[in-house]
């Protein structure tokens, strides 16, 4: 197993353990649709790693959103709370290794950029939020990614040195936060990021397309 030594594995949510990040760029196309604004192409890759809040001032000050930041906010989480009750699934493989690392008795946390409610959503309606014992989003620290201090929280929380911990991510923002935390990062393969797969590549430490890859010789 590549992860050998590793006392503790933190994952990003959105695009690298769940299959969502088609979500978010319908949901910015509707959403800047209601204030009859085009979606700029570059949009995603401008909002990359930033937390639910840091996002929230981005669109304000960048489109004149007249609305408050907590009005944006809510609006999101209307917007997508039903889909990740019903839409977004777990990425292939990534259950099994779930299941796989806790029998190992190897810790897991989640740091997200996501917002709570769509976290406890997500994690609800697919009956995940058992394999971790710690779980923050990029709202709790000062900055988020690419900066590494969700990163170094959840490591801390977990009781473990960031050279013990190792990182899952599907976008270089969140790639560059695991490298800044000094932990070895793997890059998850998503549709979504498939422009940026040499990137990807050359930032992280591993590259999977899926987490059966790293089931496939594992010792039982």
């Amino acid at each position: 197993m590549r992860l050998d030594g590793k006392k503790a594995i933190i994952f990003d949510l959105d695009g690298t353990l769940i299959d969502s990040m088609w979500m978010w760029k319908a949901i910015d196309i509707e959403y800047l649709g209601r204030y009859g604004l085009p979606c700029p192409a570059e949009l995603q890759k401008e909002i990359e790693g930033m937390s639910f809040s840091e996002t929230a001032v981005y669109f304000k000050e960048h489109f004149r959103i007249p609305d408050s930041l907590e009005e944006i906010k809510q609006a999101w989480v209307e917007m997508s709370i039903e889909k990740y009750r019903s839409e977004v699934p777990l990425k292939p493989g990534a259950r099994e290794f779930l299941e796989h690392i806790t029998s190992r008795g190897i810790k897991a946390g989640i740091a997200t950029s996501n917002g709570w409610a769509m976290v406890d959503a997500v994690l609800d309606s697919l009956d995940i939020r058992k394999y971790f014992q710690v779980i923050a989003t990029a709202c709790e620290v000062a900055a988020g990614k690419p900066a590494p201090d969700v990163y170094l929280y959840v490591a801390e929380r977990l009781g473990e040195r960031p050279e013990d911990c190792a990182v899952f991510e599907d976008v270089p923002a969140g790639i560059l936060a695991g490298k800044r935390a000094g932990m070895t990062v793997f890059a998850v393969e998503d549709e979504f990021s498939e422009e940026m797969r040499e990137e990807k590549r050359a930032l992280a430490d591993d590259y999977i397309t899926d987490y059966f890859e790293l089931l496939d010789g594992a010792e039982e």
